[in-house]
């Protein structure tokens, strides 16, 4: 017999929850019963719809900032998080840049600045959160990205962050099992880039299988899963419409 609700009454940290799909995904948990921390650091207005959205689903929500950028401010934000919680069960690591660069034109600045948000930040909070985890036998979720599995143009230091990451999902879920289980969700083309037109929207679209652009209910659905599957570790989970299965020669 599968248990309902078998989130009810847990505590999470959702790293970048003031929009997009950070925000979807603390939603979410908060309408299973989860008490959330939602993390951010530039969409405070942004945190506090979230708190409220959890809120009005009959969940209770936290807004706590931190510049993920400082690992020092990272390891602060998940001693704040545990604090108003008393304690922790669930790390969700969503916070991420994405920004597009050539090849070329890929400065060390660039790629400290995206390798240090989308991998070594994770890492600094995972490590922090770990000891209250273990103590409540939970798990950690790294939202990584569908180009683990089939790389993209434009995007080198971000390509490798999250591989990168998802790798160090692997690593992690052997070093911390029995007592925390760490898994993976890799969105697809699910939030188009604010700068992308409709007719590159649409050629992309063409090459995923399931014919349509995802929505942030789909990831949070995969989250969800994974953060009460207690016999999964070490496992990812693509949401992409099947997009890595198509392998087609532009890498668009």
């Amino acid at each position: 017999m599968i248990e309902p609700c078998l989130l009810n009454g847990k505590r999470a940290l959702v790293t970048g929850a003031g929009s997009r799909l950070g925000q979807a995904i603390a939603v979410a948990l908060g309408e299973q019963g989860v008490r959330v921390a939602v993390h951010f650091h530039s969409h405070h207005d942004g945190a506090l719809d979230t708190v409220r959205q959890i809120e009005a689903a009959g969940g209770q929500g936290h807004s706590l900032a931190a510049n993920l950028s400082s690992r020092d401010d990272a390891r602060k934000l998940v001693d704040d998080a545990i604090t108003i919680l008393n304690g922790l069960d669930l790390l969700v690591a969503s916070a991420a840049n994405f920004e597009a660069t050539t090849f070329d034109t890929i400065d060390d600045a660039a790629w400290d600045r995206t390798l240090n948000l989308n991998l070594a930040s994770p890492f600094a909070i995972a490590q922090r959160a770990t000891p209250a985890l273990r103590s409540s036998k939970g798990n950690i979720v790294f939202i990584t990205c569908a180009s683990v599995l089939a790389p993209f143009r434009g995007h080198l230091p971000y390509v490798v962050a999250k591989a990168g990451l998802y790798q160090m999902m692997r690593g992690m879920a052997l070093d911390l099992a029995p007592d925390v289980r760490v898994n993976a969700v890799a969105p697809g083309m699910v939030l188009p880039p604010d700068d992308m037109s409709e007719s590159q929207i649409n050629h992309i679209v063409r090459h995923i299988p399931l014919g349509r652009v995802g929505s942030v209910d789909d990831v949070a659905r995969a989250v969800i899963f994974l953060a009460s599957s207690s016999y999964v570790t070490g496992e990812q989970i693509v949401v992409d419409g099947g997009r890595a299965l198509a392998r087609f020669p532009d890498g668009a």
